[in-house]
């Protein structure tokens, strides 16, 4: 991946969250990160060391470039788009980081996903999160037919991995899931397994506060490392020391640019909150003036008019309250 890549993501996104957003993804794009991230949650690479892994990823990391949507997700597509995998009607989708991962000795090949996902929470999002992993997963495997595969050559269906990462866990909440096929019996003898590990989506959930202890996950600390709100120093030397990450050129300009983009972005957020409470306070005391004027003209009002000889059942009888007479009473002396 060029290096260009970044500057590039960074310098079309006037705004500062839409940037982090963009540096995030191409961090986790780094063969050194997605390695770690397929030994601990993708199982058929949790033998295997770093460097191994990082060597069974293959050269053609898509970020943010390729659409979910049917037809046009094809890596390495041989002939044009397939007209009738097409949806009418469906908005274009685009993963987040697109990859394939080879395990030769056994002759593997498996299209992987990438997403990096700062909320999970049905309120925020709107829909449930599952629905749309089953969905991405669904995708990638009919997206094979005219690249991987051809004609009813269904044997050659190449396996799929979407692997999500969750930034918005509680303290108590870093976890790693999986979500597979499954196949059991209902009546008679069961089948057996195969084809099962066709398909399967790894949820990663990361914590969202800064004061957290570290997880007891290897990876989650990692990835928590990645994305803590740490100057970019002690974060290279974190995941220099820790993690055995090689800081190159690239990494390190990532790493500085997350930095300095949260930083940016928790400054505004600072602004914006005293901003919002300055305008806050404003309302909230032209607001508690105005009431006090004109409780004051009320208690003005009944002096007046006790002073002019009303009774006072009168003056209750327009309106005024008992507390309101009360403290009109003990302002007569001041105004007689």
């Amino acid at each position: 991946m060029p290096d260009t890549y970044l500057s590039q993501a960074v310098d079309a996104t006037a705004d500062a969250g839409a940037a982090y957003d963009a540096n995030a993804k191409y961090l986790l794009a780094d063969k050194q990160i997605l390695a770690y991230i397929l030994k601990y949650a993708v199982s058929e690479f949790g033998d295997m060391e770093i460097p191994a892994i990082a060597g069974c990823i293959g050269d053609n990391i898509e970020i943010g470039s390729k659409p979910v949507d049917p037809g046009l997700s094809g890596t390495g597509r041989v002939s044009g788009t397939a007209a009738e995998d097409n949806v009418p009607g469906e908005g274009m989708i685009y993963y987040d980081i697109r990859f394939s991962a080879y395990l030769a000795e056994k002759e593997i090949k498996f299209l992987m996903n990438m997403e990096a996902q700062k909320s999970s929470d049905y309120a925020v999002l709107g829909y449930h999160l599952e629905n749309r992993i089953l969905f991405y997963l669904a995708r990638m495997v009919s997206a094979q037919k005219q690249t991987e595969f051809f004609h009813s050559d269904f044997d050659s269906l190449k396996r799929v991995r979407s692997i999500w990462v969750c930034m918005d866990g509680k303290e108590d909440e870093d976890a790693i899931e999986e979500i597979g096929l499954c196949r059991k019996a209902v009546f008679g003898k069961e089948g057996g397994q195969y084809g099962m590990d066709l398909m399967k989506a790894v949820i990663i959930h990361i914590r969202s506060k800064n004061s957290r202890k570290a997880s007891a996950n290897v990876l989650i600390r990692m990835l928590e490392t990645l994305f803590a709100q740490l100057e970019a120093e002690e974060k290279k030397r974190q995941l220099k020391k820790d993690y055995g990450m090689a800081m190159s050129v690239e990494m390190e300009r990532r790493i500085q640019v997350m930095c300095n983009l949260s930083e940016a972005i928790w400054e505004n957020a600072i602004q914006s909150g005293l901003e919002k409470g300055m305008q806050e306070g404003l309302e909230k005391g032209m607001q508690e003036g105005l009431e006090k004027g004109i409780r004051q003209e009320r208690i003005s009002a009944i002096a007046r008019m006790i002073h002019a000889s009303a009774s006072r059942e009168q003056i209750l009888s327009y309106g005024y309250t008992q507390a309101e007479y009360a403290e009109a009473e003990q302002l007569l002396p001041a105004n007689g």
